[in-house]
C-alpha cells in the first residue's frame, strides 16, 4: 500500500465546484484561520471509505499524507490513524499517539481536530497524566488549544467530566471564536449526560464567558431558561 494510491483516488474523486465551496467554508483566504490550505473537493463519506480501505497503510506512508499540503490527504491520514489506534495493541496505540503529537502542526483546521483528537489523544491519556492536555490548552496555537478541549470528548462519553470542566475554565478568556464554539459544544455534551454538572459550571462562569461559548453551551435549554442565562438573570 502506498500513499500515492490514495492521492490518485482523491484526485479522481475531487470536484472543482466542491473545492471552491470548501476553500470558502474553511476560511482559506489571506489572514483567515485556514489561510493557504488547498482542497480537492472530496466529501467526508468518500474519505472515510478510503481510510477503511487503506487502514493498514504503513506508518511512513501515513506520515507522508499527514505532511501534505492537500487538506483531504491530511484528513484521510488522520482517519487512518484513528482506525489504527482503535485496532491496535498498546504498543501500536502509543506509536499512533506519538506520531499524532509530533505532527500537530499538520492538524490545522477544525475538522481535522474534530475527527481525531478524542479518538487518539483523549483515548491514549485516559488513565494517564493529563499534563499534555494542559500544555496544549496553554499553547499559542489555536489548533493545539482545540485539541485540548476536543480530546476530552472521550471522557465525556464515559461520563467523566472533570477534565472538560478544568480545560474549559482554562479557555474562558481565549480570544478565538473557534475555541469559544468548541468549549461551548463540550459543555453542552456534558449537559446532555449530567445537566446539573453543566449548570454548576455555568452559574459560576456564565457572566464571564464569551457570548458564543455561552450560546453553544445552552443551545438545548428550554427557551425561558436560555434567555435567563443570556440576560444575566440566573
Amino acid at each position: 500500500m502506498k500513499a500515492q494510491e490514495i492521492r490518485k483516488e482523491l484526485r479522481n474523486l475531487g470536484s472543482k465546484e466542491r473545492a471552491k465551496v470548501s476553500q470558502s467554508f474553511f476560511k482559506t483566504g489571506p489572514g483567515e484561520y485556514g489561510e493557504g490550505d488547498v482542497f480537492l473537493g472530496v466529501g467526508a463519506p468518500e474519505m472515510r471509505r478510503l481510510a477503511k480501505e487503506f487502514q493498514d497503510l504503513p506508518v511512513r506512508e501515513v506520515r507522508a499524507l499527514l505532511k501534505s499540503g492537500i487538506h483531504e490527504e491530511r484528513a484521510v491520514a488522520l482517519l487512518i490513524l484513528v482506525r489504527q489506534y482503535q485496532r491496535g495493541d498498546r504498543k501500536e496505540q502509543e506509536r499512533v499517539y506519538e506520531l499524532y503529537m509530533d505532527h500537530l502542526r499538520c492538524i490545522n483546521n477544525w475538522d481535522l481536530v474534530d475527527v481525531s483528537a478524542e479518538h487518539v489523544v483523549g483515548a491514549f491519556l485516559k488513565n494517564k497524566s493529563k499534563k499534555p492536555l494542559y500544555r496544549l490548552a496553554r499553547s499559542r496555537n489555536l489548533w493545539e488549544r482545540r485539541v485540548s478541549i476536543l480530546a476530552t470528548f472521550h471522557y465525556i462519553k464515559g461520563k467523566e467530566f472533570s477534565e472538560t470542566l478544568k480545560i474549559a475554565e482554562m479557555l474562558l478568556s481565549d480570544e478565538e471564536d473557534l475555541i469559544h464554539k468548541a468549549v461551548g459544544w463540550m459543555l453542552r455534551e456534558v449537559g446532555k449526560r449530567d445537566l446539573a454538572t453543566e449548570e454548576r459550571f455555568l452559574k459560576e462562569h456564565y457572566r464571564e464567558m464569551p457570548r458564543t461559548m455561552l450560546r453553544y453551551a445552552i443551545e438545548r435549554f428550554p427557551e425561558p431558561k436560555r434567555q435567563r442565562y443570556l440576560k444575566g438573570g440566573v
